[in-house]
Parts: C-alpha cells; structure tokens; sequence
C-alpha cells in the first residue's frame, strides 16, 4: 500500500470536528446564564426575565507580527557604488536560468532575465545600471521592527574516508532510509501546502523518526541490513562527519586521492540544536570559543564525552552521492553555489534566486564585508528575515572563515519593479532542492516535485 494510501480517509471527520466544537462554543456561551425554571402555564403574571452577568467584549485577536519587506531606496545601501558587480554577474544568471523558466513566479523574472542578455557582462557600471532601472531594494526587517540581523557563515568540508569499512573509517554515511515517512499535507490541506511531516509507521500509527542517539544505537545492535539507511560510504572522524551534516554537503577523499561529493538528501524530522550554544551554557566554552574549531578541539580533548554532546542535537541528515564537478555544491535553488556569491536565506520572507545587497562584515575584523550575493540556498538554523548564512566556498580556508563568522548585519533584498512585495510568499519560489540540515517540524519550503527541517509538527520544505 502506498505510505500516502491511508491519509484522505482524515477528510471524513472534519465536519464532525467541525461540528462538535461549533457545539461546544455554542453551550460554553450560555452556561454562565441560567434560566430560571418556566412558571405553570396556568399562572397570569410570568416570573421576571433571569438577569446575566455582563458578557466581557470579544476582542479580536491581534495580527502576530512577522519579518517583513520595506522598501528603500539606491542610497540607503552603503557601498553600492563601489562594488564590482562582474563578480557577481554570473552567480545572477545561475539565478535567472532557474527563475525564469518557473510556471509559478517565473512571469515576474522572465522580463529582466530577458533584459539582462544584452547587458555587457565586464562593464560594472552597465550591470548597476541594469539593477537600478529593472530593480527596487527592500529592507529585510524582523517581527520586532530590527533591521540588524545575524550573519553566519557555511562551506564544503573535504574528510577522508572509503567505499568498505576498515579499522579506521568505522561512521557510515548514510542513504535515505527506506522506511522514512514522509507525508505531504498539502495533499490533505490546501492550506498547509508546501508543509510536510516527517515520521516513521509502527503498526497503523505514524511515529517520530528515529533521532540521532536512536540512530546512533541502531547501528550499534542491528545487522547492517537492518540500519535506517544504506551506508554509501565510511569516514574516520565523527566530528568532521557532524559539522558535514551541519553543511549540507561535502567532498570525501579516498585512499587513491580519488574524491566523492556528496549532498543533503533528507532529514529524520528532529530539530536541530547548537552544540556549540550547548557547551557556553555548561561553562565548557566561553562564547568566544564557541567556533566550529573550538568545538572541534573540544570533542578532541573531550573523546569519552563527545558522543553524549553530538547526541544531544537530535537532528540527522541522510545523504546522496553527486555527480563530482569543479563548481560549488548544488543549492536549494537548483543551481551551483559561487563561493563568497551565494546566500542562504528563509525562503519564507526572501525569494530564492533574488539578488541581495549584505552590508556585514568579515569574521573577527572590522573590515566591512558590502557585497552583492544571490539567494539561492537555505538551511535549517535560518530563520527570519534579517538572517542569512554566507557560502564561502570549499575546502580549509573557506572553513576557517565559515567557522568563524557570526557578524551582524543588513539584507536589502533587490525585487522586479513589477513585483509586490505582498506576492512574495515562499510557495511561489519553493526550493528545488536541499542542501542544508533543516529544523524538525518547523516550517519550512519544499522541492519542486519531491518529497530542510524537523518535529510531528508541521515542516515545510528547504
């Protein structure tokens, strides 16, 4: 039977639910007044009306407020006329290649992706010429009116490992397994479209995946035909394989120098949780210290401990291998990520594929860091409007800046003059794939055609 087979039969018990609670306001209305008993029918004069007790006005509830777009002006980006705009140009046309060929939104882009073949891609006065007359810049603003944000940083770690488990390489990388559920609730609820759950069967019951200490158990007390996954390969360190995870995506190197990218494929549903926060709050780390190297010294200095730490983050991704080319990994757009070009942002507030103006600044340094970059990648700890992570690449250098980046900062979001800002919602720019771990039953957007993050709650797919 297929995994989906069992859902529409829901359908039927919405109007009894309906039902029994337009019911239940409608006695909890009234039970605070009760009528006396009727008088005999043969009495003249009728007993006085009951009196009840004022009823306290309904006050309607208040609109929750959410991350937003404000529009802007040119000169409210600081460093704009002096970018090098060529630098950016062919991570833009990444963008439109994907943007414009879209059934849903793609109206929108198909006019300025047009426009921008004839614009000479060397010339830096010509492309800014090109945004400021087909473009209009946004704030992104937080739900409490912040236009400052936090900046983060990812890249594409190398690790070692092999195709067969030996003495050394003993942590599997692992396929998707075969007994993920997952439910797409847009199916049931047009409402809830782009959302979907992540789970496991037992019997008739659909019950949370495995989380990553379950996981981590079954592979130690199962027969490896019987792990939630298929190892596609074996890698020898367990803190290098977690921040992967954490990536999205990775290249692995073999004994013949050989090298294997592999990317995010799937998730089990549980929400992610910083270790790193986890190590300040119990005093091991001060904050300062809290990088991806200093975790990484930590589980170094700390081995009889550090499998209790990496558990305590339930979340864990479920990898493919990638056809291997010298471009950057493939993004939640769809298209390659271009090292110190490429953004991740929360599709639900930015639109994937949009240029973004970031005004930061580089990690550790006060040197300002005001570029133009390209929405076209997501992950799980990116939530909100004025959050975003800066892709810098692959490799060791790129991981030491990534590592290290947690700076503030400012996105100006570059929409279509014909675009509103209100038609921006994230099922019209839904991700098409996945590269980054996601949040456990949060929301988040999906993949064009397929079933980034985590909980039986509701998730929306990066």
């Amino acid at each position: 039977m297929s995994r989906r087979a069992f859902l529409p039969r829901h359908r039927r018990f919405l109007p009894r639910i309906v039902l029994s609670l337009a019911l239940l306001s409608s006695c909890s209305l009234h039970d605070s007044c009760v009528a006396p008993e009727p008088a005999p029918v043969q009495q003249a004069v009728c007993p006085p009306a009951p009196v009840c007790a004022p009823q306290a006005q309904a006050t309607p509830p208040s609109t929750p407020q959410v991350p937003r777009l404000e529009a802007g002006t040119w000169d409210d980006l600081v460093g704009w006329r002096e970018e090098r705009f060529t630098e950016a140009w062919g991570a833009f046309r990444e963008s439109c290649r994907k943007l414009s060929g879209r059934e849903e939104g793609g109206a929108d882009w198909r006019g300025v992706c047009a426009a921008a073949e004839a614009v000479d891609p060397l010339d830096d006065k010509a492309i800014r010429a090109f945004f400021e007359a087909r473009f209009l810049p946004h704030a992104a603003v937080e739900a409490d009116g912040r236009r400052d944000g936090l900046i983060t940083g990812y890249y594409e770690p190398l690790i070692r490992g092999r195709r067969a488990r030996d003495a050394q390489n003993t942590v599997p990388v692992l396929g998707v397994p075969a007994d993920l559920l997952i439910i797409e609730l847009g199916d049931l609820y047009p409402d809830l479209k782009h959302r979907r759950l992540r789970g496991r069967l037992a019997g008739n019951r659909v019950l949370p995946y495995w989380s990553r200490e379950e996981i981590d158990a079954r592979l130690e007390t199962l027969p490896q035909h019987e792990w939630p996954g298929k190892p596609l390969l074996w890698v020898q360190d367990p803190v290098e394989f977690f921040y992967l995870q954490i990536q999205g995506s990775g290249r692995v190197e073999l004994p013949d120098g050989s090298r294997v990218r592999i990317g995010y494929a799937e998730q089990n549903g549980h929400p992610y949780a910083s270790i790193g926060r986890l190590l300040v709050e119990a005093g091991e780390l001060k904050p300062e210290e809290a990088s991806m190297q200093g975790i990484q010294l930590w589980g170094r200095t700390h081995p009889e401990r550090l499998r209790a730490l990496l558990n305590r983050n339930p979340s864990y991704v479920f990898f493919r291998v990638q056809e291997h080319s010298e471009g950057g990994p493939i993004g939640a757009l769809g298209v390659p990520l271009t090292p110190g070009r490429s953004l991740a942002v929360d599709p639900r507030y930015i639109p994937l594929g949009a240029p973004v103006w970031l005004q930061t600044s580089y990690p550790n340094r006060p040197q300002p860091l005001r570029r133009l970059m390209l929405a076209q990648d997501t992950g799980g700890a990116i939530k909100g409007g004025a959050r975003a992570d800066f892709f810098w690449g692959f490799g060791k250098a790129a991981g030491e800046e990534a590592g290290r980046m947690r700076q503030e900062g400012r996105l100006w979001v570059l929409l279509p003059k014909a675009k509103e800002v209100k038609e921006q919602p994230s099922s019209r720019l839904e991700p098409t794939h996945k590269t980054r771990s996601p949040t456990v039953f949060t929301a988040i957007p999906a993949k064009d055609g397929r079933a980034r993050p985590e909980r039986p709650e509701v998730s929306t797919d990066e």
